[in-house]
């Protein structure tokens, strides 16, 4: 069986985890399995294995992948954000490890009725969970235009906000938004080309709307502190992301989680001392070399940090 998705950073990940011995290990977004398998043949002292994915097919496609390991799987159709609250269901306290795969797949991207790619037309979704009310095309409809505005400027990071939320607005009065192509054919004229960055114009409103959708962003801050709660010592977190926003997030809170100092600077400049939990392993990220770049365009821009529990 051929599987769909090629997993980006592998032996980067591989080589993060390759000097602890693991017996537990967290895969919050688990895919089509393909980092589990790398880790799963190189760690074969794993005995609990916990792979999470909001989507029930990807799921299907890691459960056929990680066969021959499947006394030790445990795999779970929630959001990584609850992996505490399962691991607890499970009886487990302490984690050694943990990765987080940020983003959209390639193979969701390639789903038209997911919705995520205005490559090709489907239903105006978006949703990673399909059990969600929240879709794209309630967000489209239905907020706004300040709302809207607001998604494009904040996650989206569209220069031309504005403009854009505009034209969505005045469109969905002659008639409901419900396709990726109708929502791009509002978007294209208003929107140019950003050709120093080579990137399609809708790139980025889409981005946003996903990522609004799926509440990406406020998942993320919300699992990085209990994600490093529940490591072990010398347990390893690894996140990979794939744009500014969720680098940024990811960065911020593995470096306050290292560092000795609360930043109190607006009280009088004063910083107070506290307890690094964490070493960064990775003090810059980790990208793919040119030949990965070749094989999977998609690696171009993701970024890897690790830490290391004290």
């Amino acid at each position: 069986m051929t599987f769909p998705h090629l997993s980006v950073l592998v032996n980067q990940i591989l080589d993060s985890f390759a000097v602890n011995t693991i017996k537990v290990f967290v895969d919050g977004t688990l895919g089509a399995g393909g980092h589990a398998e790398h880790i799963l043949k190189k760690h074969p002292e794993i005995t609990h294995f916990i792979g999470f994915d909001q989507d029930p097919s990807a799921l299907g496609i890691a459960k056929e992948r990680l066969k021959p390991w499947e006394s030790k799987l445990h795999l779970i159709n929630a959001n990584f954000e609850d992996f505490d609250h399962h691991l607890d269901k499970l009886g487990i306290s302490k984690i050694d490890g943990m990765m987080l795969d940020l983003g959209v797949s390639s193979m969701q991207l390639d789903q038209p009725e997911k919705g995520f790619s205005f490559m090709k037309d489907g239903p105006l979704d978006m949703r990673m969970d399909p059990s969600k009310q929240l879709t794209a095309e309630s967000v489209v409809n239905e907020w706004s235009e300040q709302d809207i505005a607001r998604v494009l400027r904040d996650y989206g990071e569209e220069k031309q906000w504005r403009s854009a939320a505009r034209a969505i607005v005045a469109a969905r009065k002659e008639k409901p938004i419900t396709t990726t192509g109708e929502l791009a054919a509002v978007l294209r004229p208003v929107l140019a080309w950003k050709a120093k960055k080579g990137i399609n114009p809708l790139t980025l409103s889409f981005q946003g709307l996903r990522i609004c959708v799926n509440r990406e962003l406020e998942v993320l801050e919300n699992v990085l502190p209990k994600a490093i709660d529940r490591l072990n010592s010398g347990g390893r977190l690894a996140v990979i992301s794939f744009h500014s926003l969720e680098d940024r997030i990811v960065k911020n809170i593995l470096r306050f989680a290292a560092d000795d100092k609360y930043d109190t600077s607006g009280i009088g400049g004063v910083f107070l001392d506290k307890d690094p939990v964490v070493h960064l392993i990775t003090r810059k990220p980790l990208i793919a070399d040119e030949q990965e770049i070749a094989q999977n365009p998609r690696s171009r821009s993701a970024k890897l940090r690790v830490i290391e529990k004290r």
